[in-house]
């Protein structure tokens, strides 16, 4: 027995050196459902608490809460889009019904009413109890205080006879509780007491800020005695409810000033067969029995033949004397004499459109919800002001909402050379919420980015043909040049696009409007809007050490930085690739301190408010993107561990790999390996790319199916080499300048002696498509190619429509991404020597097409003309096209489905492995839906 015992022992010492020598397995496509990642990750106002939600990419996720110092204090199945309490003592999120559940449901093809429905959870902090609510369709949470109201509910209590307390879920005397199924019941809830008040057949609601009193709309069932139709308010405090409008109708737009002491909203009672219904504004302060019109149709202060809008959003001023809310021209009645057989229907161009017919009818909806934003003052005598008109129709509020100007900027009349340019040109104004009073900032319209400052001091705008960056005092009305003096160019230096380069941007503003922070292409700027004194906040730091500085305020709702506040500034090594964060006080002189500088990819900072602690997530090319806490990202805590599947299957590395193109270029891409990568043997290797792609280097990338980009996981899991080259353009060759740089950096790589040099393969989507499909005109250096949406025909594609937005496609070849730089008529020799259906006929390489029957963004039909002519050229070529798809595969049973067939197809042409048989045989249409054909050849003896 001793000598068994002591044998046990030994083979027990000597497990863990024998698992080192298995070998890890290579990624499948059953793992993606359950690959893991962190969403919504949050910190308490306190500092104290922390939260995340890890999802798998199929199935239920689940909500963590745990203390900043990583003590868990609760997990919760399917929790998702959680928040905290202002006083981070509660935690409120929906429940999401579970997974399968969904599923078995939608497989009965049950109408949306009897789907699955969201519960309400509700977790205290302190106490660790964790209350539940069934059936709920939506939440609020007051911004100010721990007050909950939310809409759909009923309780969940483990007890099978609840003895809930007299004061909880107390009913009001006057009936409001009856089922109604236009309504549903609501809910408003005192986190801190446990009392509650239930209201029925509710439509619409609004808590305040303070919690201190919320509005809701009633629609009483039909012929109901009990229930009475209106919008009421109940306050909190004093537990009563206050009918402020009776009668049936319709709602909308409920809102509060910030002490809850005012209430407006916009109403249409007409009949329900009124061919116009149009609204009227009510307030309410809560002083008389109801609320009173503000404006309502037909009164003289509107345009003729306008009313309040029912779209239009309404907003108090903070101190609450100006009411902001849109109006419109009353809707043009529906002629119902009309036999809908017996009338025409059609769509006519007209080239003095503003818009494109088909852009028009892409934004339909949203121009019929269209207003005009005014303001009126209840406390004033009902003084209104009419800031936007059909000319002026796009105004933003200062942070500051107390200030007297809103921005606004308009186009009217300069919209048509968007077909071209892509953009259009704009004039921008100052418009007086006391006088109207509309002042011009720039007096010729300009390709330019307006904004207004938070306190509402200046109108900041970068101008396009300046370049330059530009500020306009509200109070001397005078325009400061803010970036002359500096000595550095604010525009992207790398440029290689036909069109003006677009500025590197705007961080953020100090306090009172004092200093505006603007980035060049490596430093911060920090610039006096009212003089035009620009100092260099980074010290030049990065320029002279190729570092990128960029900077977000870390709280939320946060409006400017605080005089004494400490910068955490996000920084990415431009050479190495390498990311990090230093730290510089917005007063201080010194440089820049160096806080974390690693091989990793980190994201931006969120901020306790009322503490010195950061959450946030950090990543590798091997380590999933966790969450950490910490207060000065050097002692840091990690609260998530996912993923830990990982380690079973072999994975992959990255490395920065430079060359010399033929033409001198500097050039630089990443080379991923399997992780059990051997010098000594050889590997086919497959090339993706897309514009610039070196940057993510340290992002994790978990295999996951694939929208018709190169899943880099699955591949180099499986023994492929992935190269991603990044790519510069010369304006007029984007086809020879894809030649120039991805062909000179495989041509690189092949010299090494791992290279399978006899088995590479390219992969591109969109406009990787396009260039996949224009390499294999100009070389045979390739075993097999992939392209994914590509366009072929240039001059085909110049004059067409995207239409996912409506908008013409020559923008994109004459000033953006096709970077042709001219007409089709001006440059027609560029057009077609960039397009390779006219260099077909040399085409050698086996291509697989992806164009799918609803992209909105590539005509479909360049991937139909693309196989035709190869097919009839006699070329191996495969076009798959998923009905009733996007641009990118959208769902996730097409993206698993090409994940398979793109691993097959470089499998079978770059390692030799039998062919399926959608390659081999195809799948003809009285298949469709009985065979998927990807079985291999060899499997089924054909």
């Amino acid at each position: 027995m001793h000598k068994l015992a002591l044998l046990f022992a030994c083979l027990i010492g000597l497990r863990p050196a024998v698992a080192q020598q298995v070998a890890k397995k290579p990624l499948d496509h059953s793992v993606y459902d359950k690959w893991e990642s962190v969403v919504n990750q949050k910190i308490s106002n306190n500092g104290k608490y922390v939260l995340f939600q890890v999802k798998p990419q199929q199935g239920d996720g689940t909500l963590h809460i745990k203390t900043a110092g990583n003590r868990p204090l609760a997990k919760i199945s399917r929790g998702d889009s959680a928040v905290f309490s202002a006083d981070s003592r509660y935690v409120v999120f929906p429940i999401k019904p579970p997974y399968q559940l969904v599923r078995q449901a939608k497989i009965k093809k049950k109408k949306p009413d009897d789907m699955p429905k969201d519960s309400l959870g509700i977790y205290a902090l302190e106490t660790g109890k964790l209350t539940k609510y069934a059936n709920v369709k939506s939440f609020q949470l007051a911004e100010k205080a721990s007050v909950l109201a939310f809409l759909g509910t009923k309780p969940l209590v483990k007890d099978p006879k609840p003895k809930a307390p007299a004061d909880t879920l107390k009913k009001l005397t006057d009936g409001l509780l009856e089922a109604n199924k236009a309504g549903a019941p609501l809910t408003v809830l005192n986190l801190l007491t446990g009392k509650a008040r239930e209201f029925a057949s509710v439509t619409e609601y609004q808590i305040s800020k303070l919690g201190n009193r919320t509005a809701f709309a009633v629609l009483a069932p039909k012929n109901s005695k009990v229930v009475q139709s209106g919008l009421f308010a109940f306050d909190l405090a004093a537990g009563n409810l206050k009918k402020l409008s009776a009668g049936k109708g319709v709602y909308k737009n409920l809102a509060f000033d910030d002490a809850g002491r005012q209430l407006a909203f916009t109403a249409e009672k007409h009949a329900e067969k009124a061919l116009v219904k149009p609204f009227s504004l009510y307030y309410s302060d809560f002083g008389a029995d109801s609320a009173a019109v503000l404006v309502r149709p037909g009164d003289k202060v509107l345009k003729t033949g306008w009313s309040p809008s029912g779209f239009g959003k309404i907003v108090f001023s903070e101190n609450g004397e100006k009411l902001y809310f849109g109006t419109a021209p009353d809707p043009i009645p529906q002629d119902t004499t009309l036999v809908e057989f017996e009338h025409a229907k059609l769509d006519i161009w007209n080239y003095k459109d503003d818009y494109l017919q088909p852009m028009q009818l892409k934004n339909l909806k949203k121009d019929l919800q269209r207003n005009y934003q005014a303001v009126i003052y209840p406390k004033q005598a009902n003084k209104f002001i009419q800031l936007e008109d059909e000319y002026l129709r796009d105004s933003y509020l200062a942070e500051n909402t107390n200030t007297e100007y809103v921005l606004a900027v308009t186009d009217t009349a300069k919209r048509v050379s968007m077909q071209w340019e892509g953009s259009t040109r704009k004039q921008a104004y100052l418009v007086s919420t006391r006088t109207g009073e509309r002042i011009a900032i720039n007096s010729k319209a300009a390709k330019s980015r307006f904004q207004i400052s938070p306190h509402g001091d200046y109108a900041v705008w970068y101008d396009d043909a300046a370049k330059a960056w530009f500020a306009f005092a509200v109070a001397t009305r005078k325009t400061v040049n803010l970036t002359q003096k500096a000595g550095v160019s604010f525009t992207d230096e790398e440029n290689d696009s036909p069109t003006d380069p677009d500025p590197y941007g705007l961080a953020a503003w100090t306090k009172n409007d004092e200093a505006v922070l603007i980035y060049d292409r490596y430093d911060i700027w920090k610039i006096n809007p009212k003089t035009g004194l620009a100092v260099n906040f980074t010290n030049g730091v990065g320029r002279q050490n190729k570092l990128k500085f960029r900077y977000r305020l870390p709280v939320a709702k946060q409006k400017f930085i605080e005089p004494k506040e400490e910068l955490l500034l996000q920084a990415q090594n431009e050479v190495d690739k390498t990311w990090g964060y230093y730290k510089k006080g917005i007063a201080g002189t010194k440089s820049p301190e160096l806080v974390a500088m690693a091989p990793m990819s980190y994201s931006t900072l969120d901020k306790a408010k009322n503490a010195g602690s950061f959450i946030y997530t950090k990543s590798s090319v091997s380590r999933p993107a966790d969450v950490y806490v910490s207060g000065d990202l050097k002692k840091e805590i990690q609260l998530s561990t996912i993923n830990a599947q990982q380690q079973d299957y072999n994975w992959f590395t990255a490395e920065l790999v430079h060359w010399t193109t033929p033409k001198g270029f500097k050039a630089t891409g990443v080379l991923y390996k399997p992780e059990n990568f051997d010098p000594n043997k050889k590997y086919p290797m497959v090339a993706y790319f897309y514009e610039k792609l070196s940057d993510g280097i340290y992002r994790y990338q978990a295999p996951a199916p694939s929208p018709s980009k190169l899943d880099i996981a699955m591949f180099a899991s499986n023994g492929y080499l992935v190269f991603t080259p990044d790519i510069s353009y010369t304006i007029g060759e984007p086809g020879p300048s894809a030649v120039e740089f991805i062909n000179s950096g495989v041509e690189d790589l092949k010299k090494n002696s791992w290279v399978d040099a006899a088995h590479i393969g390219i992969q591109g989507q969109s406009w990787g498509g396009y260039q996949v499909a224009y390499l294999i005109t100009q070389t045979n250096m390739y075993a097999a190619a992939w392209a994914g949406a590509p366009v072929v025909n240039m001059t085909s594609a110049y004059g067409g429509i995207r239409w996912e937005s409506g908008m013409s496609r020559q923008f994109q070849y004459e000033r953006t991404q096709s970077r042709i730089g001219g007409t089709l008529w001006e440059k027609p020799d560029l057009y077609i020597r960039n397009s390779p259906l006219f260099q077909l006929p040399k085409v050698q390489t086996p291509v697989v097409i992806m164009s799918n029957d609803a992209d909105g963004a590539v005509p479909w039909y360049q991937g139909i003309e693309m196989f035709t002519d190869l097919r009839r050229l006699g070329k191996p070529v495969w076009l798959l096209q998923y009905n009733g798809e996007a641009h990118n595969l959208v769902k996730r049973e097409n993206r698993k489905d090409i994940s398979i067939r793109e691993l097959q197809f470089f499998d079978h042409y770059l390692k030799g492995a039998p062919a399926p048989v959608w390659l081999e045989k195809g799948v003809p249409a009285v298949e469709k839906g009985r065979n998927w054909g990807l079985e291999t050849s060899q499997r089924n003896g054909l």
